[in-house]
């Protein structure tokens, strides 16, 4: 009887090891838009920033076909990470899904906390606001429309994105501010939209949170703006995105919210048919709004 009780005991607790094991070794879920970002390139990088010590790129992706003199229509696209996190190939297949409709998209890249030390959110604004800055003061040599310029991200890159164009004032020392960096459009993917301690990041923002919550920067004249939220989101709560475009209508601003029932944060990653779905979203709104 012992040596059955040694055994079995034996039996369970490989199971366990096994069991434990197997769940130490899973892989995060497949993210559709990210695997297809894998194997695309952009036409090319160009420098764009200069600050603490780095180089900031934008990631191009021109349409076939494009002339020189041409005026294109363009997509900026910020990637998200938390503010901490992540790389422009993130957004690769959004970018390339808005060239394949004859846009310019960008990548830009943005210094995150802590790279180099003492980064904050405001400097990721920044970052954000000097890229649409110097697209616009080169849209001739970059074939871009400067009266086309979208602004899209997705979580923190779609706060970045609402920062290029509302938030007056935050902007890098010394940059020649006469030259406009407010986006013609918005397009929002689960952003992070309310920096109060009810949303996201308010201790990453610090005591000076509401100079960067887009939630309470409203105002009127902004750019018409599309936001594409779940209301499953627990990272960035959907009642942001509710009250962002309440406050937008409130304000005389055109604001379409696309509802993801239960739709969590990232939704429209993971999936072929969201991922699909959502572009396809944007399109008709950039169509609307005379950006394509």
């Amino acid at each position: 009887m012992r040596i059955l009780q040694v055994l079995v005991g034996g039996v369970m607790m490989l199971s366990m090891a096994a069991t434990a094991t197997a769940q130490n070794t899973q892989t995060a879920p497949v993210q559709y838009a990210v695997e297809i970002g894998r194997a695309l390139e952009p036409t090319r990088k160009i420098v764009f920033k200069r600050v603490a010590g780095r180089e900031l790129t934008l990631h191009i992706f021109e349409p076939e076909g494009l002339k020189p003199g041409e005026q294109r229509p363009t997509f900026v696209a910020f990637y998200g990470g938390g503010w901490a996190g992540g790389e422009p190939r993130k957004l690769y297949a959004f970018a390339d899904h808005m060239a394949k409709l004859g846009m310019i998209a960008v990548c830009p890249e943005y210094r995150v906390i802590g790279k180099p030390k003492g980064t904050t959110p405001f400097e990721c604004v920044k970052d954000g606001r000097s890229a649409l800055r110097y697209l616009r003061a080169h849209a001739g040599e970059l074939a871009i429309d400067p009266r086309r310029i979208v602004a899209a991200g997705d979580s923190a890159g779609g706060h970045v994105a609402a920062g290029t164009g509302l938030f007056d004032g935050l902007d890098e020392e010394g940059e020649d501010t006469t030259v406009s960096c407010a986006p013609n459009a918005l397009v929002l993917y689960y952003p992070v939209i309310d920096c109060s301690t009810e949303g996201y990041g308010n201790a990453k923002c610090g005591e000076h949170w509401r100079e960067i919550s887009p939630l309470h920067r409203v105002r009127p004249g902004l750019p018409p703006t599309i936001v594409f939220h779940g209301t499953g989101d627990t990272v960035c709560p959907f009642k942001g995105a509710q009250a962002f475009q309440e406050a937008m209508v409130k304000a005389g601003n055109q604001c379409e919210l696309v509802v993801k029932p239960g739709g969590l944060h990232g939704y429209l990653l993971y999936t072929q048919q969201d991922f699909e779905e959502s572009m396809n979203q944007t399109e008709a709104f950039l169509r609307r709004v005379g950006m394509l």
